[in-house]
């Protein structure tokens, strides 16, 4: 007979110590919360599976089968019985915006719109009770996506002058879902100086037509020519709230912050020291210049804030036609993209962060983009060759040259990924890079994964709905969620399901040097877990966006339960 796991167990506790925020606390041997019966992946290599979870304060204590937990349950033990339902390590958001998620919801929402009619009619119901000097702004239109593509009669875009006709006194400006292009109505470049004499700025694209006058779309740098009133501090509390409500509603325990300058940080504080974060937030800092100011790499004491990376860009986004390219567009002949920063500027980036312990994470999409970023790490880091552990990453990594995939693992180059960008991009990504183009480089998890690299994931939230299940479902199934014969873009490319999940759990912890302390499920890890009405990694293809989110837990508590009005 094997030895009693109970006793063993139980006496482990009883002397063990664990230091938790800097604090030393000798744990009793009751539990305050109890999950039973339940299917529960661990992402632990020595015990995959498990069927019950204790927790002591923030703390797993004992991960086993029912009759393990049984002793740890006291007069004051909250027990959940998941009735077979499936449990997870907590899901990690790898690239978001978390405040922008929130914002969202309190402007014009051009997700999902089948055409310039629909944007047009969104922005006249919003533009009731606007007040003098007030902008409409919005956020989520993304022309490839429309049904009704007859309006898209310059570069692909569509121009401003229905807009301007149908709100000619109100300023308007609504950015593309990818935050790389916006759309400006003829009242908003009046106020800013825009007109056929305004040239592009350098890494910046204004769209004209063929008369030379701006049609209202702005790519990249040119959006900065653009100023909008801010949000109020209030306004800021509620987009952060809201954020965070919506994050832990999916199942999301951990967000990394893909762009956050000073004030958004001391928000985050703020917040972090009222005990009202609810969830974890990893923190990129928006620019060089934030990181510099900084200094040093910060973490709040309760665990809830890590302020250690930043976040640079190397090009634009695809669908924009910014992303950098080795070749021309395919469907953009005179334009290959353009880089958003100057190379040295990453470079620059990447020496302070090797020097002071920052990591670095580039925006990169096109495959110049993404060879321009490995050359600069790869600069940086021949002067800092005792530093081992950067953790370097490459965010969204979209287009890459074959010659450079095995670069990846040769720099130790995390590849930040959302796998939902493919099946998003399945309809158009050949049109803009030919199918060769796109079956060499394009959205290559197999290929990167094969070379050992460590591959994140994500959503890009608010570019695409912040659902880890949507983007679990494209990382294995490489089909859009409608299922049209369309589907299964260079299928060969997909995630296993056991991949996918490590991508959203112990390698995505990994991604922010977390993974002593999160991302399995583990005895004397932070009790963080995801519970899922069904069995994501047996269920039919078909049946994976069904899931539902039941329970989200962050350090011991539960933060969200299905059914019930977000936690106070």
């Amino acid at each position: 007979m094997r030895k009693s796991v109970i006793a063993a167990t139980i006496a482990g506790l009883m002397s063990l110590v664990w230091s938790d925020g800097g604090e030393a606390q000798i744990r009793r041997s009751t539990a305050d919360l109890v999950l039973t019966n339940g299917t529960v992946y661990t992402m632990d290599a020595n015990r995959p599976k498990a069927q019950a979870v204790a927790i002591i304060g923030n703390r797993i204590a004992v991960v086993g089968v029912d009759a393990d937990v049984e002793p740890f349950i006291g007069a004051d033990t909250r027990v959940i019985d998941l009735q077979g339902q499936t449990m997870v390590p907590g899901l990690k958001e790898s690239h978001g915006h978390l405040m922008s998620i929130g914002v969202a919801k309190m402007t014009v929402d051009l997700v999902g719109i089948s055409g310039y009619d629909e944007l047009i009619e969104r922005v006249v119901a919003a533009a009731d009770g606007v007040g003098e000097g007030e902008w409409i702004t919005g956020r989520g239109w993304h022309e490839e996506k429309w049904t009704d593509r007859s309006s898209l009669t310059v570069r692909g875009f569509m121009t401003h002058h229905r807009l301007s006709e149908a709100v000619p006194d109100i300023p308007v400006y609504v950015r593309r879902a990818d935050g790389h292009a916006a759309f400006a109505n003829a009242k908003a470049m009046e106020l800013m100086g825009i007109d056929r004499n305004t040239q592009s700025p350098e890494g910046g694209d204004i769209i004209k037509d063929a008369d030379g006058n701006p049609t209202g779309i702005l790519v990249d740098k040119a959006m900065g020519l653009v100023s909008v009133p801010g949000f109020t501090e209030n306004q800021r509390r509620q987009a952060l709230e809201l954020g965070i409500q919506e994050c832990l509603a999916n199942g999301i325990t951990m967000f990394d912050d893909a762009g956050v300058g000073e004030d958004g940080i001391d928000l985050y504080k703020e917040y972090a020291d009222a005990g009202k974060l609810d969830m974890r937030i990893y923190v990129m800092a928006s620019s060089l210049h934030t990181m510099v100011a900084l200094q040093k790499p910060w973490s709040h004491p309760d665990g809830f804030l890590t302020v250690r990376a930043v976040k640079m860009y190397g090009d634009g986004a695809l669908g924009s036609r910014g992303a950098w390219l080795l070749e021309p567009y395919e469907d953009d002949p005179g334009n290959s993209g353009f880089p958003t920063t100057p190379p040295d500027m990453i470079y620059d980036a990447a020496r302070f962060a090797l020097e002071h312990g920052w990591q670095v994470c580039t925006h990169a999409i096109g495959d110049r983009g993404n060879r321009m970023m490995l050359d600069m790490y790869e600069k940086a880091m021949a002067e800092f060759p005792h530093v081992k552990d950067h953790r370097f990453r490459d965010e969204h990594t979209q287009i890459l040259d074959e010659a450079d995939i095995p670069r990846f693992a040769q720099l130790g180059v995390i590849a930040s990924m959302q796998g939902i960008h493919a099946t998003s991009d399945l309809p158009w990504a050949p049109d803009r890079l030919g199918n060769d183009r796109t079956a060499e480089g394009g959205y290559v998890w197999q290929k990167l994964l094969q070379h050992g690299v460590k591959i994140i994931n994500g959503t890009d939230a608010p570019v695409e709905d912040v659902s880890p299940i949507a983007s679990f479902y494209a990382s294995v199934t490489r089909e859009r969620p409608d299922g049209t014969p369309e589907g299964g873009m260079f299928g060969d490319q997909r995630m296993s399901r056991q991949e996918a999940l490590r991508s959203y759990t112990l390698d995505a912890a990994y991604g922010s040097f977390h993974e002593d302390l999160l991302g399995s499920i583990e005895q004397g890890k932070l009790a963080d877990f995801t519970v899922l009405s069904q069995d994501i990694m047996t269920v039919p293809e078909n049946q994976i966006l069904n899931t539902e989110i039941v329970y989200t837990i962050v350090d011991g508590k539960v933060r969200y339960e299905r059914g019930r009005p977000p936690m106070p």
